[in-house]
């Protein structure tokens, strides 16, 4: 089996985008609610983990100004985002940076990113940070952002305990026998995820545990506006 980052899931990166929504209920659904929490006047907007750019495209896409700043630490995701963005139309708007944002959130300075951004986002990615990281990762987004910026974030989550955890199983494997999903053929496809920089393999913190570190990190407003068994969007505003 392939090594691969966490979060790169597949050993093909051309299986992302068809896997992902695969195996992941209400993919689409997630992203967009994202996208929607954007003021659409947002021009300055910066991603944590962009992947194969499925998020960037439905933020472009609603937000006419705004100008996306990616980062990945992922070579091969930046590339195919990137091609994703211009066979779009939106290259000139959108700028893939291939770091590690544990890295950004210990040491900025290393970092050609002016602050005074009007959103963040990220998606499926700050999972696979200790908790520690995490909060010092909340802390640097909050830097970075205006006066009464946002942050919105899309990831799995730590169910609250072991009944809810048996709930949150049984509907995602329901969700895989409705889209008659065939889970050798999915797992055939998929690599071994090594540590990468501050990012290993899953470790989810509960909700409530995201919200605290965000109220913490400063946001003034904390919300969840998005959920679906063990996933969420959460996030808020300064």
């Amino acid at each position: 089996m392939q090594n691969v980052f966490p979060g790169e899931v597949f050993a093909n990166t051309a299986d992302f985008d068809n896997g992902i929504r695969q195996v992941l209920p209400r993919y689409d659904e997630m992203l967009e609610v994202i996208a929607r929490c954007l003021p659409s006047t947002s021009q300055r907007i910066l991603e944590l983990g962009c992947g194969t750019g499925e998020l960037s495209l439905k933020i472009l896409n609603r937000c006419p100004d705004a100008q996306v700043i990616a980062l990945d630490y992922s070579p091969r995701m930046v590339q195919f985002a990137q091609d994703k963005i211009t066979a779009s139309g939106y290259q000139q708007r959108w700028t893939g940076i291939e770091a590690d944002f544990g890295t950004w959130a210990n040491n900025p300075e290393k970092f050609d990113i002016v602050n005074g951004f009007d959103a963040c986002v990220s998606s499926l990615a700050i999972h696979h940070l200790e908790d520690e990281m995490k909060l010092k990762l909340f802390e640097r987004i909050a830097a970075s952002l205006t006066q009464y910026g946002c942050f919105w974030n899309a990831d799995p989550t730590l169910p609250e305990s072991p009944a809810l955890a048996e709930v949150y199983k049984a509907a995602r494997e329901e969700w895989l026998v409705q889209q008659g999903i065939n889970l050798t053929e999915i797992s055939a496809k998929r690599g071994n995820s090594t540590t990468q920089g501050y990012s290993s393999q899953d470790q989810l913190a509960c909700l409530d545990a995201h919200l605290q570190m965000l109220s913490k990190a400063g946001f003034k407003t904390v919300a969840v506006p998005w959920k679906y068994y063990g996933l969420a969007v959460f996030g808020g505003w300064l």
